[in-house]
């Protein structure tokens, strides 16, 4: 396979993208690569792969910040400095046995909350291509949600440092166990991929902790027409997390409104929801995108509506962009709880507990914005440099997307992060 790799800045996010994650991502993004064997018989083998070197430093001393809620983050409360919130390497292998028949293996390493640096098994999947326009994966397939779903770990084909938490760190699901089924079709001068996708995942929240996600369906449409894409998805799924269940196990010992509590906010397991739309303008010398989802989990993740807006502007080898991204729950960040009127002082005490322990979960639901700015160096072939400064203000009742949050943290103060990443491929 040959994949060309222009030492310019990106033409377009999705088409970068479709170049870099080789020709099963460029029919997802309904863009075209330079693969020059996807029309021969015959057995042909590929190798590439992406880099980011990052480094991130926080003012905030009461909490850390993180890209996705399944990496221990560690800038802020637990150092000013640190290089574990972006930095990652991923290596992809692929053999086309026929015009037909294709494989792609993927390994990721980057810091995970059970086992470091180990590499990930991303993707690995087998392709089959009925006709030309109409194909069928089997196997760990990616999750087609966002504008980058299908490239969001490789920094290189994004614009900014990394996408934004609001949005995407909410869902650090980026892949699954399971089929999907795609159609490229047109109308007029659009072209169109549809795609229908059902699997599980089940991945670690914690060091002792699973996240379970069953019978996962949904469908994800992208439209691309001239200078403009736009993707919509949809998907549910059944959720299981097994952590605060002594939370759920003590509310359920204070009779009928504790039992009630628990139903409500347990996730053991849920019908959970996401749907989302979002669009991209990219004539070349300038861009313009953004995306919207709301996200139900019927329980203590609540149900809530994050967005984001970026434009960005090319000048030779420079990209100057801003971000404007915003997170809010349509539930309430807190609930009165158990009524302990009328309850022995030990108990009335067990109880003051367990509603400060629910209220602490409803809190972690994100109310939250973040301006940033940045500029991205495309400073040789396959290389950029990017640096950016993010003020995040998570505002009163929630902690945002900040863990590992200490009691003095104050809500309504905002926290600046510095960033900087080097942006790899080969």
């Amino acid at each position: 396979m040959t994949v060309n790799l222009a030492p310019k800045p990106p033409a377009s996010v999705t088409a970068t993208a479709a170049v870099l994650m080789l020709s099963c991502c460029a029919a997802l993004a309904g863009e075209s690569a330079t693969v020059s064997v996807a029309e021969e018989d015959g057995l042909h083998w590929t190798f590439g792969g992406f880099g980011t070197l990052g480094v991130a430093r926080s003012n905030g001393d009461q909490a850390d910040f993180t890209a996705n809620y399944l990496s221990p983050g560690a800038v802020g409360y637990s150092r000013q400095w640190g290089a574990t919130v972006d930095s990652r390497a991923g290596v992809q292998a692929g053999v086309h046995l026929n015009r037909d028949w294709s494989a792609v293996v993927q390994l990721v390493s980057e810091r995970t909350l059970r086992n470091g640096y180990a590499p990930a098994v991303e993707w690995a999947y087998v392709q089959y291509r009925a006709t030309p326009d109409l194909s069928l994966r089997a196997g760990r397939i990616t999750l087609p949600l966002f504008l980058a779903g299908d490239y969001r770990k490789a920094g290189y084909a994004l614009p900014w440092v990394r996408p934004p938490v609001e949005l995407y760190g909410t869902i650090p699901l980026s892949s699954s166990d399971g089929v999907d089924l795609s159609y490229r079709w047109q109308t007029g001068a659009a072209n169109h991929v549809t795609q229908f996708f059902y699997g599980r995942t089940d991945i670690p929240v914690t060091p002792v902790a699973r996240a379970r996600a069953h019978g996962l369906t949904g469908v994800s449409h992208t439209t691309t027409a001239g200078a403009l894409t736009l993707r919509a998805s949809a998907l549910r799924a059944d959720l299981s997390v097994d952590i605060a269940r002594p939370l759920f196990d003590g509310l359920r010992q204070f009779d009928d409104q504790g039992e009630a509590l628990a139903e409500q906010y347990e996730l053991d397991p849920k019908h959970a929801y996401v749907a989302t739309l979002g669009f991209n303008y990219d004539p070349g010398r300038w861009f313009a995108m953004g995306e919207i989802a709301r996200m139900n989990a019927h329980s203590y993740l609540g149900d809530k509506t994050a967005a984001y807006l970026s434009a960005g502007y090319r000048y030779h080898d420079l990209t100057p962009y801003v971000i404007y991204a915003v997170s809010r729950p349509n539930v309430p960040n807190s609930v009165a709880g158990l009524d302990l009127a009328g309850q022995p002082r030990q108990r009335m005490a067990a109880g003051a507990q367990l509603n400060g322990g629910l209220n602490q979960l409803l809190a972690a639901i994100a109310r939250q914005s973040t301006v940033s700015a940045g500029v991205r160096w495309d400073f040789h072939s396959g290389y950029a440099l990017k640096l950016q400064y993010d003020r995040i203000l998570p505002q009163q009742g929630s902690t945002g997307t900040f863990i590992n949050v200490q009691p003095g943290f104050r809500a309504g103060q905002p926290v600046s992060l510095f960033s900087a990443a080097v942006d790899f491929v080969f």
